[in-house]
């Protein structure tokens, strides 16, 4: 197969991808065409069917294998294909790991060092809090592991969530160490539990798409019913701590416009917006980097960092 990291403007290949969308839409004169979206371990491709009901082009959908033939082009400088055959695939055909993106990291060598984290938290209520969620909590382990921290703007592949929810807490470690000041076992505990509502926010891949609970409510709201949920089982547990906790995670976007319920008011809430942030961009640019050709110095405007990206020169 060709992965889609591998496709050059100009090319022609016959390949099979994962469906990961399809829609009808409309030119401008009226005339019918399918937009497609092909998914593959390293990448998603813009896909457009001119020709829906020509011959060569079998009916397929979402979540579909699919070997599609064609050529591939640029638009708005990404790359495009430009599908002319299309053929269902049976099992058999294809191998689900070629299609499913995931983490560069081993996913239970994460997990191991997340622990190492839970163990340094001392206060033995917030520690057992932690742990009930990962250590005791079999079922949120699993979809801890398996779900991705985002659709798409970063650390959006399986192992996402633990990729990023484990670099949140060093970098909160790291801050907790320098600024005496900071309750160390209430950040790290924040950061480990701030985006553990996205287990229900984002559906498992391949689909990894809003839940419907994910639309109406979001994962701040979701991860706070999950941590109220735990805390009935504690009887003694301080309340001014949990709310301290709550608020971390209901802050931790920052800025209303960035969907945050709440601006941070606690230092440990700025600490972990920090930290989430500094994270969530770092991987950004990462996937920016490797997405584009290493002979570009620009990456161009991007939207989330909304300034021109330029690739630093090596001495």
């Amino acid at each position: 197969m060709r992965y889609i990291e591998t496709l050059h403007e100009g090319e022609n290949i016959r390949s099979i991808y994962l469906c990961k969308q399809k829609n009808s839409a409309l030119t401008k004169s009226g005339k019918e065409y399918d937009n497609v979206i092909l998914q593959d371990k390293t990448g998603q491709l813009d896909a457009k069917i001119w020709e829906p009901n020509s011959f060569g082009i079998e009916d397929f959908g979402a979540l579909d294998y699919v070997e599609v033939t064609g050529k591939v082009t640029t638009f708005n400088g990404s790359i495009q294909l430009s599908i002319d055959r299309a053929r269902k695939c049976s099992e058999g055909e294809y191998n689900e790991s070629d299609y499913l993106p995931v983490s560069r990291r081993d996913i239970e060598e994460m997990y191991a060092e997340l622990m190492g984290y839970v163990n340094m938290i001392k206060n033995p209520q917030i520690n057992a809090l932690v742990k009930a969620f990962f250590v005791e909590d079999a079922d949120f382990i699993t979809a801890f592991k398996k779900s991705s921290a985002a659709k798409s703007v970063h650390h959006g592949f399986i192992g996402g969530l633990l990729e990023h929810t484990l670099g949140v807490t060093k970098l909160c470690a790291f801050f907790a160490d320098t600024y005496p000041m900071l309750k160390k076992d209430t950040l790290l505990a924040s950061a480990m539990f701030h985006d553990m509502g996205k287990i229900k926010e984002f559906s498992l891949f391949p689909q990894n798409d809003y839940t419907d609970d994910g639309q109406l409510l979001g994962h701040m709201v979701m991860g706070i019913e999950m941590l109220d949920e735990k805390l009935r089982g504690f009887s003694d547990f301080s309340p001014a701590v949990a709310s301290e906790i709550k608020h971390c995670i209901l802050s931790h976007h920052g800025e209303y416009e960035f969907g945050a319920p709440k601006k941070p008011a606690t230092a440990e809430g700025l600490a972990l917006h920090f930290a989430d942030n500094m994270d969530a961009k770092m991987e950004t640019l990462r996937e920016m980097f490797e997405s584009a050709d290493m002979t570009r110095e620009w990456m161009g405007y991007s939207k989330l960092l909304e300034t021109n990206i330029k690739r630093s020169t090596e001495v």
